[in-house]
């Protein structure tokens, strides 16, 4: 009789892993033999199972796999401007290069019925890009013999590269959709060959890019000096293949120009090749040790690591004392990001306050946390400390390191889209020309017409003039 249950147990129960309650409780009701025989599967499947670890709180998120993070949560409020809200349309342009008048209808497009004269015009406007063809120059270039050099002279042609059979717009153009914008160079040689009827082979493009970054070389040497001698400098970095081998891409960055180097190291050795000498500024980064090496007049650590890490050890850890610890801690932090507002303090005020917040931070340290993870956060609290609070002392900087962050993200879409470097000389290219796509867009330039009118100059003068500081419009 047990025999028959079992098996009728078999072919009711249906379950899955992990179960739901109601699964449990609907298993439950069909007795005995069916909760026997599902404890039984679960054994075998567990037994077959590699045990799961879960990664630790202080694993950085991109080393850990897609399918082990947990569900993104639902947005809390509507995307878009509120209700009431003016709305807002595209402006139209400001002139008109094209007029084109419609004929009349003889009858209704709907019904077919005849129509008389139109009652009224309607000016609809379309702006579109029209179908190109490549512009091709001839170029008739007067030779003189000279007689005290022993050769031949001539005058330069400042639309091209010496000995380049592409235009300065081509090259520019092309790099900024690679380097700027993250489009692979299959898709860069695809674009010009379909749309402006521009044959080349990928090969070409990517000498004509050397060449190009051999000559802006000297805005990248100046964009490296311009963010070394910033009284506020943001840092981050993420890893980066060459040659199939891993290295790091760096980025060092500032409110309006950014710096890439691409190293092998992701250690001290990579920081002391770019900061040559003591920084004189603040150095505002993550928790990654290698940059307590940097000599800096001060450094502040990005405090939405701290917040990012007690909601991370939050999910796994349910003690007591560990949630008494995270919720101390997330009020000291927001206690103090909010007093960098400084709204309605007068000078005494918030000096009183600022003291304050160091004695609740000593008071936190000094107190007996006996749980593992609030051990491991009170070590680094211990290392960092003269580096969480920098920004209560100097307006001008920020409590997280969301700059260098958003200014890193561009080059981790080119990761993903281009699979990096094949070559040194190829890394190299690349951290060039990024640099200076990066730091025109902050300045606010056109890079195309910028870069454009700085090779004109350095083929017909033979040096390249100095990089903008900014666009007129920014002052």
């Amino acid at each position: 009789m047990g025999f028959v249950k079992g098996q009728e147990a078999r072919s009711l129960v249906e379950f899955s892993v992990p179960l739901t309650r109601q699964q449990a409780e609907a298993i439950y009701a069909q007795g005995r033999e069916a909760v026997i025989f599902v404890l039984m599967q679960l054994a075998a499947r567990l037994a077959g199972a590699p045990p799961e670890k879960p990664p630790s709180p202080s694993t950085p998120s991109g080393m850990v796999p897609v399918y082990e993070k947990p569900t993104v949560r639902r947005r809390r409020k509507k995307p878009g401007a509120k209700p009431g809200h003016p709305g807002a349309r595209r402006q139209a342009p400001p002139q008109i290069t094209r007029r084109e008048e419609h004929p009349p209808l003889r009858s209704c497009p709907g019904c077919g019925s005849p129509l008389g004269e139109p009652a009224e015009r309607r000016l609809r406007l379309i702006e579109d890009i029209p179908d190109t063809e490549p512009e091709v120059t001839e170029h008739s270039i007067p030779r003189h013999w000279c007689a005290a050099c022993r050769k031949f002279v001539e005058p330069a042609v400042a639309d091209a590269m010496l000995g380049a059979t592409f235009g300065h717009r081509l090259v520019t153009l092309s790099a900024w959709l690679h380097y700027g914008l993250g489009v692979t160079i299959s898709q860069v040689t695809s674009v010009l060959g379909r749309h402006l009827h521009f044959r080349l082979s990928e090969g070409g493009l990517s000498d004509a890019w050397r060449r190009l970054a051999g000559v802006l070389v000297a805005w990248y040497d100046q964009i490296g000096q311009e963010v070394k001698g910033s009284g506020v400098l943001h840092a981050d970095e993420t890893g980066w293949r060459v040659n199939g081998q891993t290295e790091w891409l760096w980025c060092f960055t500032t409110r309006n120009a950014t710096f890439y180097m691409i190293n092998r190291s992701r250690g001290s050795p990579a920081l002391s090749k770019f900061f040559t000498e003591t920084f004189d500024g603040v150095l505002v980064s993550d928790f990654w040790s290698a940059y307590n090496s940097v000599v800096c007049a001060a450094r502040q650590a990005c405090l939405p690591h701290l917040f990012r890490e007690l909601d991370k050890v939050s999910e796994t850890d349910q003690s007591h004392l560990w949630r008494a610890f995270s919720r101390k801690l997330k009020r000291l932090l927001r206690d103090a990001v909010r007093l960098s507002g400084r709204d309605g303090l007068t000078q005494e005020q918030y000096a009183s306050r600022r003291g304050r917040i160091h004695k609740r931070l000593d008071g936190l340290m000094m107190a007996p946390w006996r749980n593992a993870n609030a051990e491991r956060l009170l070590g680094r609290l211990e290392r960092y400390r003269d580096a969480l609070f920098t920004f209560l002392d100097h307006p001008e900087v920020p409590s997280d390191n969301n700059h260098a962050e958003r200014e890193i993200r561009p080059a981790v879409i080119m990761r993903k889209n281009s699979l990096c470097n094949r070559s040194e000389q190829g890394a190299n290219v690349q951290a060039i020309m990024m640099s200076v796509y990066r730091t025109l867009k902050l300045r606010g330039l056109d890079p195309l017409d910028t870069i454009v009118r700085a090779l004109r100059e350095y083929v017909s003068s033979g040096t390249l003039p100095p990089l903008p500081v900014a666009s007129c419009s920014d002052g």
